[in-house]
């Protein structure tokens, strides 16, 4: 498998980025809790796990979690927290309908293929399972937002242009390292409802200005095509 983005940098971000977190500063854990449903020991698979920082988490909601991550440099400090495999995200080695839950924690900005990350993801929930997304908000943070100002946040141009870059206001963080894709707010909406998936809740984490969207959806016990059904 090709060497990932996160490979280089999985001892920094481990040691280093991590370390200098306060506790959850953004309110990237409280969207989790908020969102996923409590559970009764089910599996919960998250995609792109990292270095597996919220399977305590998703052990204190009452599930079994395991994780996949393209990147074999975090899965190296992930093996310690939750059972993980190297794979890609658009191609779960998962069978269909097989688990209960499925969360994608601060990572679509890092799959350029996001909406197919989706469609495989409702693959392999059972009808009735519950997809957590939790990302940076696509409204408030991307190369378009400086976030320099603690108490305000300037929108440039390039909002409504979905495109990968390394633009960053800071330097301290992962996207002048590794990158990131942008969707739109309408686009990433879309893509859930694309993939089939009903879209339940939302939450917004961060002050003053989110930096946070989260939203809860569920695969339906009868599959309906949302792409026919919606109004562009």
């Amino acid at each position: 498998m090709a060497i990932a983005a996160y490979d280089e940098i999985a001892d920094w971000y481990e040691e280093q980025f991590l370390g200098a977190q306060c506790e959850d500063p953004i309110g990237v854990d409280n969207a989790l809790r908020t969102l996923l449903d409590r559970g009764d020991g089910g599996t919960c698979l998250e995609i792109g796990c990292g270095t597996g920082i919220h399977a305590a988490s998703v052990r204190e909601l009452g599930w079994t979690p395991i994780g996949i991550d393209v990147s074999a440099g975090m899965l190296r400090h992930a093996r310690a927290r939750l059972p993980v495999a190297q794979a890609d995200a658009r191609r779960l080695p998962i069978a269909d309908n097989s688990v209960a839950a499925v969360i994608a924690m601060m990572v679509h900005t890092d799959m350029p293929d996001y909406p197919a990350v989706l469609r495989d993801a409702a693959r392999v929930l059972r009808p009735g399972g519950v997809f957590v997304h939790v990302g940076v908000h696509p409204c408030f943070c991307g190369g378009f937002a400086d976030r320099s100002d603690g108490d305000a946040v300037v929108i440039r141009p390039g909002y409504r242009n979905g495109r990968w870059t390394k633009a960053s206001w800071t330097d301290q963080g992962l996207r002048d390292k590794v990158g990131a894709s942008h969707l739109p707010l309408p686009d990433l909406m879309h893509a859930f409802l694309d993939a089939g998936l009903l879209l339940e809740r939302f939450a917004e984490g961060g002050a003053p200005t989110p930096a946070v969207l989260a939203v809860r959806t569920r695969k339906p016990h009868e599959r309906r095509d949302w792409s026919v059904e919606r109004t562009e």
